[in-house]
């Protein structure tokens, strides 16, 4: 089993669920963050007044899922997030010990 946490800019959002529909995987936890990358974040102009916005609102998309399914899972998020620009996410891929479903107890790639 792998953890997929993937960073995106919220208006992608509803592009990358309709991906994961596609691929058979629409299971998620979505969480709205806010954060900054190299660039420390971006001077906006508003009515003609400049500032610097440090930290930026993404959303954070949390997946578990089987080893087989990651390349393409990984593959979907990064086609529907890409934008092209300065700003278009992450994607972290990490190893998950267990899953355990509360009700039934079961274990493993089954909770899946």
């Amino acid at each position: 089993m792998k953890k997929i946490e993937a960073i995106i800019r919220p208006a992608r959002v509803s592009h990358v669920c309709e991906a994961l529909d596609k691929v058979g995987h629409p299971g998620m936890m979505l969480t709205e963050i806010e954060g900054h990358g190299k660039q420390k974040g971006m001077t906006k102009v508003l009515r003609g007044k400049e500032y610097h916005v440090e930290f930026m609102t993404k959303t954070k998309i949390d997946i578990v899922a089987k080893d087989e399914d990651v390349a393409r899972i990984v593959q979907a998020i990064r086609e529907a997030a890409f934008t092209g620009e300065v700003g278009d996410g992450k994607i972290f891929v990490s190893a998950m010990e267990d899953a355990i479903r509360i009700r039934t107890d079961e274990k493993g790639d089954t909770v899946l």
